[in-house]
């Protein structure tokens, strides 16, 4: 005996159980963060249409006699889109590290090429 020991079968089951855990773990947090973009686009949907609604309608009404109202409103539509600016970058951002990480294992493991592409 060299002292050289070889991977035996269960190894290599082994070794291919926690890249598939890994991609499974991934892919579940890539969709998390779809899912956040999507949240984000919803979110940011609300202030648009209200505010549209308020430029339709304007002839209606006259701004100076409704200021008591349109300020609180416009300042929670500004609110939420920032907030729905911040959750769409930070899925952009996760989605982007998480497609890294997917290459990276890709690069490391061939037999992941015909699986993920």
């Amino acid at each position: 005996m060299t002292g050289e020991s070889r991977p035996s079968a269960d190894d290599a089951d082994a070794i291919g159980e926690g890249i598939n855990a890994t991609l499974q773990l991934l892919l579940a947090e890539k969709r998390t963060a779809m899912a956040l973009l999507r949240t984000g686009i919803a979110v940011m949907v609300l202030p648009m249409s209200v505010i549209s609604f308020l430029v339709a309608t304007s002839r209606l009404y006259d701004i100076l006699h409704v200021n008591y109202l349109v300020i609180p409103l416009l300042v929670v539509a500004g609110l939420l889109i920032v907030l729905s600016g911040y959750l769409i970058l930070r899925a952009v951002l996760q989605l982007h590290f998480y497609d890294r990480s997917l290459k990276r294992l890709k690069s490391g493991h061939p037999q992941l090429m015909s699986i993920l592409d």
